[in-house]
């Protein structure tokens, strides 16, 4: 399971630099490399960062329990 989050992570990063681009500059990093936003391979790009981030919504139960266990 480490590797699945880590990779989960690495993958948010990469969104999250992108949305960077996207607010300062306007320029969309995947949509570039891959073709455009309407591209097949930008959309597989942008659906498996939001399942990545789907999939990291189960670290605020793991964060809630381990702040549990502190108190």
């Amino acid at each position: 399971m480490k590797t699945l989050d880590s990779i989960a992570l690495g993958l948010l990063i990469i969104g999250g630099l992108n949305w960077l681009l996207v607010g300062l500059f306007n320029f969309d990093l995947v949509a570039t490399i891959f073709g455009g936003q309407t591209a097949l391979l930008s959309k597989i790009v942008y659906i498996v960062v939001g399942i990545c981030a789907l999939y990291s919504l189960k670290f605020f139960s793991l964060i809630a329990k381990s702040v549990r266990r502190e108190a």
